[in-house]
């Protein structure tokens, strides 16, 4: 019996779980918890916050690190270990590892520090971080396959794990942070910083849209009929639509 497919499929079973874990209560925070807190008065956040909060923040950051790691762990061993042809392109059966595919390797590793000075300026605004997005998407799948020499799956999970390496930088390095903060500052019956509430809730809004794509990224690996950078700009495109949809109605939805 072969070890590696029985370790795959033991990545690939820890990778879903933490996946919905994290990806669950990123949604739970933003579409549901995020329109119920500010109806709370200042004496039941006091008593609720502390409560709830570092309870459900536990699951949602290490279901973030089991699920990056996981995915980082199957990246290699289903394109790097494997066969470096898994990456290429099959209409060019000489492509394999060279100097392009290695700084797009590094691209997406590197994105969360081009990122993150971005989100502190540029990207602040919504509607800016909307349109750029979608087009910073694009144009890296197109470097992914024209760069990089990847094929479909190659360039597809390599977007995928690009936004997933940001948003796991999100929760450890920049929201997690920042709720601990105005979970203490609640606790002890003080108005957390305003800039300090801004930044966590503009990461995990940001988080929230990345997940969508990723998501189609992650599970749509034979959509041939996508395996285009174009498509899958549009793909990206129509994922935030949702999500921005989705944001509209959670303000709607009420309780009893």
């Amino acid at each position: 019996m072969e070890v590696m497919p029985i370790i795959e499929s033991l990545f690939r079973w820890i990778h879903v779980i933490a996946g919905v874990l994290w990806i669950g209560l990123l949604y739970f925070f933003n579409w549901v918890n995020a329109n119920v807190m500010p109806k709370l008065d200042a004496e039941t956040k006091k008593k609720l916050v502390p409560e709830l909060m570092p309870r459900a923040l536990y699951w949602f950051r290490w279901g973030a690190a089991f699920t990056w790691v996981t995915g980082v762990l199957l990246l290699l061993m289903l394109f790097y270990f494997r066969s470096k042809l898994a990456l290429a392109d099959p209409a060019d059966p000489d492509a394999g590892f060279g100097i392009g595919s290695l700084l797009m390797i590094a691209l997406v590793f590197a994105a969360p520090f081009i990122y993150d000075p971005l989100a502190k300026t540029a990207l602040k605004d919504p509607q800016t971080a909307f349109g750029a997005g979608v087009v910073v998407s694009t144009v890296v799948l197109f470097l992914f396959q024209y760069v990089g020499g990847f094929g479909f799956r190659g360039y597809s999970i390599h977007l995928g794990a690009m936004f997933g390496t940001i948003m796991a930088f999100n929760v450890w390095f920049r929201i997690w942070p920042s709720q601990r903060e105005i979970i203490t500052a609640t606790k002890n019956g003080t108005a957390p910083d305003p800039a300090v509430v801004a930044l966590a809730g503009l990461r995990s809004k940001h988080n929230t849209y990345m997940s969508v794509p990723l998501l189609f990224m992650m599970m749509g690996q034979h959509a041939l009929w996508a395996s285009n950078p174009l498509t899958l700009g549009v793909i990206v495109l129509v994922g935030w639509a949702m999500v921005y949809h989705i944001y509209d109605r959670a303000t709607k939805v009420q309780g009893f």
